[in-house]
Order: C-alpha cells, then structure tokens, then sequence
C-alpha cells in the first residue's frame, strides 16, 4: 500500500516539471521543429520537382499535339491526291522528319563534343598547375635534383626602366633580338611582347641621354630588321609575333609621348618616364604603316593555309551521315576529291582556325586585331564555298544545302566559343547561310518567289538566279526549277542596287584599325632572362 501510495502522490505536473528542468522536453520540443522543418523542406522540394515534371510533359503533350495535328492536316492533304502525288508527298515528309531527327542528334552530339573539349582542357590547366605545385620545392632540392644552380636576382630599388647598352654592341642587339630570335622555342617563354619593351627601354635611355643618335638607329635599325625578318622568314607564327611587338612599340611611343590624349590612361609612375628631349611623333606613322603591312602579309599566310582545305570541308565532306548519300540525278561522283575529303575535313579547318587565334594570343596580339583577323578568315571561307557552290552543278541539291547550313553552324558555335560575337565574323558568312537557305527553301510559287526575294538580301540577283538554274533534284520526287519561277523572280529584283559581278571576290580585304592600347606593365619591374644571352644590357 505504501507503494501504491506513493505512487498515487507522483502527479504528472511533477512528471513535466522535472522533465522541463532536466531540458529533455525542451529538446525534444525542438526535434520535433525541426523535422518539421525538414518535412516541409522536402515536401516543397518535391512539389517544385513535381511542377516542372508537370511543365515538362505539358509542353511534350502540347509538341505531340502538334505533330498530330499536323500529321491529320497532311493525311487530309494527301488523300486530295492523286496515287502518286500521294506517295510523294508521304515519303518527302518522312525524310524532312528524320533530317530533323538527325540534326537534333547532330545538335546534341555537338553540345557533348562541346563539353569534352572544355572538360580536357580545364584537365590541362589543373594538370599543369598540379605539375607547378610539385616543381615548387625549395632551391636547395632543385639545385640537388635538377643539377643546375638557381641564381639569386637582386631587387633594383630605384631602377628607373631604362637599358643601356655600348654603341660597339647595337649591332648585337639586333641581331639576338630580331633577327635571330625564334617565336617558336625561346620567344614562347617570353612575358608578351618583351623585345618590344626592351627596344623602348633602350630607347627611353638614349631620350634621357640626350642621345638624338642612338634613338634614331634605334628605331630605325629595328623596323629595318623586322622587315628583313618578315621577307625572310614569312610564316605564320613569324607575322604574328613581330604583328603584336610593332604594335606594341607603336602604342609605347605614343603611352609614353608625353601627349594628353595618351598620358591620361597612365600611373603617375608611367607618367613620369616619358619620353623628355625628342618628338618622335613622325615615327608613329612610320611603325602604323609597318604594323599595316604585316597584318595584310598576315591575311594572306592564313588564306593559303586555309583556302586549299575549304571547298572539300564545308561542301565535300559527308559531316550528315547518310543525308548526302544520294548523287544528284545525272551527276557522276568526283573521283579526284576522294583523297581530298579524307584529307580535309571541317574538324581539320576548325582545328587550323584554333591555331590562329591561340597563337595570335599568346604573342599578345590586341583582342581587336585578332577578331578583325577572324572575321576576314570567315569571309573567305564563305567566299571560297560560295564560289564553288556557284560553279558546280552537283552541289546544288536540297541535300547540299541541308549540308552547309550544318557546317555553318559549327563556324558558328566555334566563335560563340571564342567569345566573338559582335566581330562581324556570323555576318562575313551571311551570303554562305542564305545560299544554303535557297537550296532548301521551296521553288514553285509566287508566294514562294516572293519569300526567296525577301530572305536572299545578301546575293545578288544573278547569284540568285545562278543557283536556281543550277539546282538539281537529287531523286524522282524533286522538281528542277522552272524557268517561268526563275523569270518571276528576276522581275521582283529587276529594281536591285547592286554588282553585277556572279562570283565573291577573294582578295578583298576589310579596313582594320589599330586603336590605342596601354599597357599596364610597369618598366621598371621587367626582367630579362638570361637564355636571351643580353647580359650586356645594363638596368637603370
């Protein structure tokens, strides 16, 4: 009974109230908060999942309903028919369905080719920067590992960023720093444009000298040594590297000239190592014209690297497996671009273009210059196809334009990819993108006249009309061209402004520009290393 008693004199108040003060109701009170929480997280993260499902199958459901309708629309069509027509009609729209489906595919097998390409080349980044990490051990290891001595460079406090050189040595100077200098080897290590910032270094010297002499040899003695370069060794690379140093020069000239228009985008520090005893400005229309003159030297290197390969990658080549299966009715097949089309391919032309512009950054050419550069290797891409298109008869097929208009869009993506947009680069192939369009377009109506019309602002009529006449059905259920279409549509553009020329021409060459770019690198902070062997040059 005691038991019982005592037991009866525990009430619940006490139970709760011991609870409380040992905090484990309190606890338990907040566990439940929180999986309250987390319940109702869930809960709105499943609902939002659960929209866009239904969003998703929405839009499937309406796509669908599309394609049945129109499906209902062509089977109602049809049956208006004759037998023929019927089975024309049925059989083109299934081939315009798979063309779809296999550009859709095309499209996404681009977009993960896309991703590959960027994913290994973030792999070499961070490869490269793994390898950096580990070469970063101390010198005495790396003196013990390597063999070679690590030299110590002693910091200049009040060097003024200015080279002095003997007179006796100015011909070496040029000699190491131009003419025997190799872009491809010790010039690649190089910080960009670096002989040019050691020619106005040393320019800069003989100015604070007073030295009218030596500046004038100087400047004199390097265009001349560039040009002989140039006429020497023309390659590409070559161009490009002594490209982006003349430029360089010309824009420290003008950095460093003393002119407000010029001083006002320096440090007070660059400021203060302008250029004191002489006006050097008839030089800056000198170095511009050199500067024009290897940029066209460099247009016409890379249009003879590239043109040979145009015309068999962007027409040729079978990127659209099995689109372009069918010849032409009547055309036999080009038995001497068999080799061509294993040989030149539009992922070589991509790759060529991809040396062009990695290499035209990494000599530190201006992001301007190398999107002109761009821009006039579009246009004579679309020029070279364009032509050809105008010339043979067995590439003007609705299969052909079908073809283009992919290789088009992978010019397209590759600029994307390279930032160029607003370059000019898509529009230079603008005259290419509407020629596909016309192949693929249809051609029998006046309606259809009119939107032919309306669509080709960048052919010309007699473009038009040649790729027209040209056009070839590639099977029995195509229609050639008629002759009254082609009438109707040069009487709509008989009021045309324009060339009478048929055929692009190749060697125009767009107006380019060198606009004023400073540079941030501060002169007195640049070192020179040693594996350009010129140690006789003396900081000041």
């Amino acid at each position: 009974m005691e038991g019982d008693s005592g037991d009866s004199s525990r009430s619940p108040t006490f139970d709760l109230h011991e609870l409380n003060e040992d905090g484990e109701l309190w606890m338990a009170y907040e566990s439940l908060k929180e999986t309250n929480r987390l319940l109702e997280s869930q809960l709105q993260t499943q609902g939002q999942t659960h929209e866009k499902e239904v969003e998703s199958l929405r839009a499937e459901l309406q796509r669908l309903r599309a394609e049945l309708d129109q499906e209902h629309q062509m089977l109602s069509d049809s049956l208006e028919l004759p037998q023929d027509a019927r089975i024309q009609a049925s059989l083109q729209h299934e081939i315009s369905r798979l063309t779809q489906q296999n550009m859709e595919l095309l499209e996404q097998m681009g977009k993960q080719d896309k991703m590959v390409r960027k994913l290994k080349k973030y792999l070499k980044i961070y490869t490269k920067k793994f390898g950096d990490s580990e070469d970063q051990t101390s010198p005495e290891s790396r003196v013990g590992e390597s063999g070679r001595t690590v030299s110590i460079v002693r910091k200049e406090r009040d060097f003024r960023g200015m080279l002095e050189y003997r007179r006796e040595d100015e011909s070496k100077l040029f000699k190491i720093l131009i003419t025997e200098l190799k872009p491809r080897g010790v010039a690649v290590n190089l910080i960009p444009c670096l002989p040019a910032y050691i020619l106005f270094m040393c320019l800069r010297h003989a100015d604070y000298t007073n030295d009218d002499q030596r500046v004038s040899t100087l400047l004199n003695s390097s265009i001349n040594s560039i040009k002989n370069v140039l006429k020497k060794r023309g390659e590409f690379e070559t161009i490009s590297f002594w490209l982006a140093n003349t430029c360089r020069l010309l824009h420290c000239l003008k950095q460093y000239s003393g002119e407000e228009a010029y001083t006002k985008h320096n440090t007070p520090q660059q400021n203060e190592q302008c250029l004191t005893n002489f006006d050097l400005s008839e030089y800056l229309q000198v170095l511009s014209d050199l500067v024009i003159q290897i940029y066209q030297q460099l247009i016409k290197v890379t249009e003879n690297i590239l043109q040979p390969t145009i015309a068999p990658a962007m027409l040729e080549q079978e990127t659209i497996q099995g689109v372009m299966g069918v010849k032409p009715t009547g055309m036999r097949k080009r038995t001497s671009s068999v080799h061509e089309e294993t040989s030149h391919t539009l992922e070589s032309v991509l790759k060529q273009l991809d040396v062009f512009y990695y290499t035209l950054l990494q000599h530190g050419n201006d992001g301007e210059l190398v999107r002109r550069v761009i821009k006039q290797l579009f246009y004579i891409i679309c020029c070279v196809t364009l032509n050809n298109l105008l010339l043979r008869k067995d590439m003007c097929s609705w299969s052909k334009g079908l073809q283009i208009r992919y290789n088009v869009c992978q010019l397209e993506e590759w600029a994307m990819d390279k930032d160029l947009q607003g370059s000019g680069a898509r529009e230079s192939l603008e005259p290419l993108i509407q020629a596909a369009q016309l192949l693929q377009i249809k051609k029998k109506s006046q309606d259809d006249a009119e939107a032919i019309c309306t669509m080709c602002t960048a052919l010309t009529t007699q473009q038009i009309v040649k790729i027209l006449s040209l056009y070839t059905p590639v099977n029995e259920f195509e229609e050639r061209v008629t002759i009254s279409f082609i009438k109707s549509i040069q009487i709509l553009l008989k009021h045309r402004k324009e060339s009478s020329q048929l055929l692009m021409d190749p060697k125009i060459v767009f107006p380019v520009t060198f606009p004023f770019n400073p540079s941030p690198v501060a002169l007195e902070t640049i070192q020179i290393p040693s594996s350009l062997n010129l140690n006789f040059l003396t900081r000041v």
